[in-house]
């Protein structure tokens, strides 16, 4: 009862951390995506932009009554009139006008409401501005000889156009609005005067009006991407939060029902061996007729088939638990000096006998005089007998298998072991290093495994900081290497003279 209910739990768990969640972090991309590339992508950052228009124009508020009073000045010199310091005191007033209703504005908070509203608001003053920028363009002068007044007048509005047009990029046709008052004021001073020079000055001013109108525009659109860039990315760095809280329980979850699984099999391993030993016994006793003769002679053939079935599965048993502690870490390494040409031919010869019996022989090519390794005999010894129990599994009557142990191009050891047997699908090889995995010939054989074997070898080589190797073509065999690096190979002294001890020298590993 318990175990289903710990399935059900693992299956939600793998549907949060994968399917829900990546169908959540999609429809966000989606909706984003669909948000910025509708029409209705600049509204939706109005009040953004309208925010950082009135940052912007309270920053700068003193640099047009500036700009003003240097008008101003120079005017007055040029023409010796006090025509201009009216316009001044006019345009200044309406520039006050136009901050404390920034400073209003500030003081709200822009909603899509009232955002309307107040663009409306914050453009009229633009337009007031621009009716003050049109009063003085009208001016003229009556002593100024030749036509310097007129230069000057166009080099002002030019410099003004150019700075309203910077500073006020971020409100929405706010140049449109600002100036138009003063291009209908030179256009109407023009057509007045019919002088070339009022035409020339008309058409430039309006020609850079139009500029600045297209340039103002682009320089809007490209806020509007990157607030709506940033917008994205705070849109998938929120679903990116949720997708990792997700990833953080469901990983919890599933660490804590390893641990469980762990806890399980190590408190059931002595349950499950004691019976087993027990069976394992008892049917051996009968199957060799320890105590008398069995009168029924199916009796022994029975017992027999007891016995090995026993076998097969304390066999699995023992797999799976040495599965379960390398995945739960609980595997640790007994490391000791150990010859790989000596574990190599023991492995050959407890394995001999079962290859006598399909008439296989083993062709050994060892390397001389190899160096020992600091390994986990124990833990070698299984990798080897592993190897060499599946290539005699697989090897057909009257087949060969050549077992090799010598040195690797980086200095580390090797074990080979190579048959001429079915071999494998190059497809299939994935499966068969998987947990549990087995090939198509696997599964046809009459001698089927439990599929732990190779995942187990490639775990022990891992612990051992090694690497393994599976080389097989359909139909022409199957090769599988063990590699024990470098680091793992002991060098040995030459001997010394005196009662110093040397001991063999080991290559630092970590």
């Amino acid at each position: 009862m318990s175990t289903g209910v710990s399935t059900s739990t693992d299956k939600n768990i793998v549907d949060l951390s994968r399917s829900h969640r990546n169908k959540a972090v999609a429809k966000a991309v989606r909706t984003t995506r669909e948000r910025l590339q509708s029409n209705g992508g600049i509204p939706q950052f109005e009040s953004e932009m309208l925010g950082m228009h009135v940052s912007a124009t309270l920053q700068a508020a003193a640099v047009m009554p500036i700009i003003v009073l240097m008008v101003t000045g120079i005017g007055t010199y040029i023409t010796h009139q006090a025509n201009l310091v009216m316009w001044s005191l006019l345009t200044l007033v309406v520039h006050a006008f136009n901050i404390l209703l920034t400073r209003r504005a500030a003081a709200h908070s822009f909603s899509s409401e009232n955002v309307v509203k107040w663009r409306r608001r914050l453009l009229a003053g633009q337009a007031a501005m621009g009716v003050c920028w049109a009063i003085f363009s009208l001016q003229s002068c009556s002593v100024c000889e030749g036509d310097a007044f007129i230069f000057y007048k166009g080099a002002v509005l030019l410099v003004v156009l150019s700075i309203t047009a910077m500073s006020s990029m971020l409100l929405r046709q706010a140049v449109l609005f600002g100036f138009l008052p003063t291009v209908v004021a030179l256009a109407y001073s023009a057509v007045g005067s019919r002088e070339m020079l009022d035409i020339g000055m008309t058409a430039m001013f309006t020609t850079a009006h139009i500029f600045f109108i297209y340039i103002t525009g682009r320089l809007y659109q490209t806020n509007v991407k990157l607030l709506s860039f940033q917008t994205e990315k705070d849109d998938l760095i929120a679903e990116l939060e949720v997708a990792k809280s997700l990833s953080d329980e469901a990983r919890r979850r599933a660490e804590e029902a390893n641990l469980a699984k762990s806890r399980f099999l190590a408190s059931m391993s002595h349950e499950l061996r004691t019976p087993l030993n027990a069976i394992l016994g008892f049917s051996e006793v009968m199957a060799t007729e320890v105590l008398g003769p069995l009168n029924n002679p199916l009796y022994k053939e029975y017992s027999g088939d007891i016995h090995r079935s026993g076998q097969h599965l304390l066999d699995l048993i023992n797999e799976i638990l040495d599965l379960s502690r390398i995945e739960a870490g609980k595997y640790d390494l007994n490391e000791e000096t150990v010859s790989l040409l000596e574990l190599a031919e023991d492995c050959v010869g407890m394995v001999q006998l079962r290859a006598k019996a399909k008439n296989i022989s083993i062709d050994e090519q060892f390397e001389p005089k190899l160096p020992s390794v600091w390994a986990d005999e124990k833990a070698i010894r299984q990798v080897i007998l592993n190897l060499l129990s599946n290539a005699i599994k697989f090897t057909p009557q009257n087949g060969e298998i050549r077992v090799k142990v010598g040195w690797t191009a980086g200095g580390g050891q090797y074990v080979s072991i190579r048959d001429n047997g079915p071999g494998i699908p190059e497809e299939e090889i994935p499966v068969v290093l998987s947990a549990f995995g087995q090939g198509s010939i696997a599964i046809k054989s009459a001698e089927q495994g439990t599929g732990l074997g190779l995942p187990i070898v490639q775990a022990i080589l891992a612990k051992h900081g090694g690497e393994f190797k599976l080389k097989s073509k359909l139909r022409e065999g199957t090769e599988v290497i063990a590699i024990l690096p470098a680091r793992r190979v002991l060098e040995s002294l030459p001997a010394v003279t005196g009662t110093q001890a040397v001991e063999p020298r080991r290559r630092h590993f970590a």
